[in-house]
């Protein structure tokens, strides 16, 4: 049965609500047709401002970025944080001396013959890569033009010098290839008032603090190896420890739910991805074919690692004939997956090139598809509650029609977007749509979490899915003895347990909620005659399954209560002379501060019912 349909957003309390200070929002370039101007212009500012200090540099691309815009420039010198100053120092000048923005439609003969005379041969690579007529060409006054499509402002004095900055150089390859020219790339931001500016840093700044890179390294959660290679984690005993739990929470909701356990390789013969699509639809996010030998390479013959579970739990379902009584049959998976992800596109735990999904396939009958369905939802739902993740919206992740990416006829496609948007308005769940957004096979419903710093991450997604079973001719016999073809739901509540665990250590800062921490509680005995008792107690936590230590430093007591704050445990206990004769705890938490002194039995109690509810201690 599905419960009903839960709040997707926190509700607040007015009179609380009219004593915080007004929320300042900050778009998206995307987002704000306004942005989108001055960023483009902001750009072409910046490009003139280098070009007149560094009269060698040559400008590459300058596009905008969702929070601001960047300029690949080709200059002998490296920039530094200075030539950052006097660049912004030019560019005030510029926006100052209000130049009109010029826009110019020009024939691909004469955009050539002008890039040639200033002598810019990068340009002459854009042009090439033009394939609209006429040219666009955008002036600063009469002093400095570049190709563009735009939009832009009507005037530089539109540009608010105050709310511009210049953020930072890296280097970039010219058209992100390794083997051609490196350039350097100066990222900066640009919007429409400088308090906007002011928020934006004041968030950058908020970012830095819950980074979880930085964060898992102090926590000892995982660490990158140059050796494996890049957007490979390596989980250390903490990490796993984490990852376990979150495991063991989701397989345990699945047992209650009816899911079957059941494990897959890591790679298999490519024809399975052939039947699938996935190699003719996505081999390019799919690692190289290994093949016995140069012939049946050509002949595409060999093995690949799996970039998606589903073909091999369509291979479980099917091994043998099923029923309509075995339906829905729920197959589930913590299944490692390979994507080639681009190395510059590769970001920590979010952004990964093997990874472990929350895998799960139903296969049902086209009668039980919306209960299914629903039902999947819930879990979710209910997922997300326990992980305290509440500010999220769903996508309903369409294909577009206009696109070649899909496989399926659009008769198939039209129901399996029926029913999810049967789903949503069952639930009366705020959503949005999102064309172009679903995966090759199939639409999805996407959930987009808004995290702390009001980034947007994809988490738990839900498929529906006609044409895998299509494709691997899938049956099960009907009621009235016929063969029929079950629908495929793909699910994954998480997404990927490295993402997931990636955004749960910035939405958290590292704290994480007593259920989840790796380490829930640290002893802290005070001195040498105090360590057998606290570890006797530490024993008897670790029997009741609370995840207990001893600090067997030896450390003085405030160094003790320093490090297990900085490590972020979420129960200290000291432990003293009195604590011993009593047998009492001297309790301090994260979440509440000091507890006092409470008796080693009602610690067990209070710690062993707050895990189990998933509540703080």
């Amino acid at each position: 049965m599905v419960q009903q349909p839960m709040s997707l957003k926190l509700s607040s309390n007015p009179s609380e609500e009219s004593e915080k200070p007004e929320k300042i929002y900050l778009p998206r370039t995307s987002e704000s047709e306004k942005l989108k101007k001055i960023r483009h212009t902001a750009s072409h500012v910046m490009a003139m401002a280098v070009q007149k200090l560094f009269p060698k540099a040559q400008v590459t691309i300058g596009p905008w970025i969702e929070n601001g815009f960047y300029y690949d420039f080709d200059n002998p010198e490296p920039f530094s944080e200075n030539d950052l100053k006097a660049i912004k120092k030019e560019m005030v000048k510029i926006i100052n001396r209000k130049l009109p923005v010029i826009r110019e439609e020009v024939s691909r003969e004469e955009a050539k013959q002008r890039i040639e005379a200033i002598k810019e041969p990068y340009k002459l690579e854009i042009l090439a890569d033009i394939k609209e007529e006429p040219i666009t060409i955008y002036h600063l006054g009469n002093e400095w033009w570049d190709l563009c499509a735009g939009p832009h402002v009507e005037n530089t004095s539109e540009l608010n010098p105050k709310a511009i900055e210049l953020e930072s150089v890296a280097g970039a390859y010219w058209r992100g290839d390794e083997t051609k020219a490196q350039l350097q790339r100066i990222y900066a931001t640009a919007w429409e008032t400088p308090e906007q500016l002011a928020e934006y840093k004041r968030r950058k700044e908020e970012a830095l603090r819950r980074d979880h890179k930085k964060l898992g390294k102090e926590l000892g959660l995982f660490i990158f190896s140059d050796l494996v290679g890049p957007g490979l984690p390596l989980w250390t005993p903490k990490g796993t420890l984490l990852r376990s739990i979150l495991e063991d929470f989701l397989k345990q909701e699945q047992l209650k739910r009816g899911y079957l356990p059941v494990v897959t390789p890591h790679i298999a013969k490519v024809d399975l991805f052939k039947t699938s699509g996935h190699w003719q639809k996505y081999k390019e996010d799919m690692f190289p074919l290994m093949a016995d030998d140069e012939e049946a390479a050509a002949q595409e013959v060999g093995f690949v690692m799996k970039p998606m579970n589903c073909p091999f739990h369509i291979q479980i379902y099917k091994s043998e004939l099923r029923s309509y009584r075995e339906l829905p049959m729920r197959l589930a998976e913590f299944g490692t997956v390979y994507r080639y992800e681009q190395s510059g596109e590769l970001g920590g735990l979010t952004r990964v090139r093997g990874f472990t999904v929350d895998d799960s396939h139903l296969f049902v009958t086209p009668e039980q598809l919306d209960s299914e369905f629903l039902n999947v939802v819930d879990l979710i739902l209910s997922v997300f509650n326990k992980l305290q993740l509440k500010n999220f919206k769903a996508r309903l992740s369409f294909r577009d029609p206009a696109s070649d990416k899909y496989i399926g006829s659009d008769e198939v496609w039209d129901k399996a977007e029926g029913a999810i948007r049967r789903a949503v308005e069952t639930l009366g769940m705020e959503h949005f749509e999102g064309i172009g957004e679903a995966a090759f096979y199939g639409p999805k419903l996407d959930f987009i979490f808004s995290d702390a710093l009001e980034r947007e991450w994809q988490l738990g997604t839900v498929q529906v899915d006609y044409n895998l079973p299509e494709r691997f001719e899938l049956e099960y016999v009907a009621e009235d003895g016929s063969r029929k073809r079950p629908v495929m739901i793909h699910r994954a509540p998480f997404g990927s347990l490295e993402r997931l665990i990636g955004i749960l250590i910035e939405e958290y800062a590292g704290d994480f909620p007593l259920w989840l921490a790796p380490v829930q509680a640290r002893l802290l005995p005070v001195g040498e005659a105090q360590l057998d008792f606290t570890k006797d107690v530490v024993a008897k936590m670790r029997a009741l399954g609370i995840r207990a230590e001893v600090d067997t430093s030896g450390d003085r007591l405030g160094k003790l209560i320093r490090n297990a704050e900085k490590d972020k445990i979420p129960v200290m206990a000291v432990v003293g002379a009195k604590e011993v004769e009593t047998n009492t705890l001297s309790i301090r938490t994260r979440a509440s501060g000091e507890l006092g002194t409470i008796s080693v039995d009602e610690v067990l109690d209070k710690m062993k019912n707050a895990i189990a509810n998933f509540e703080n201690f």
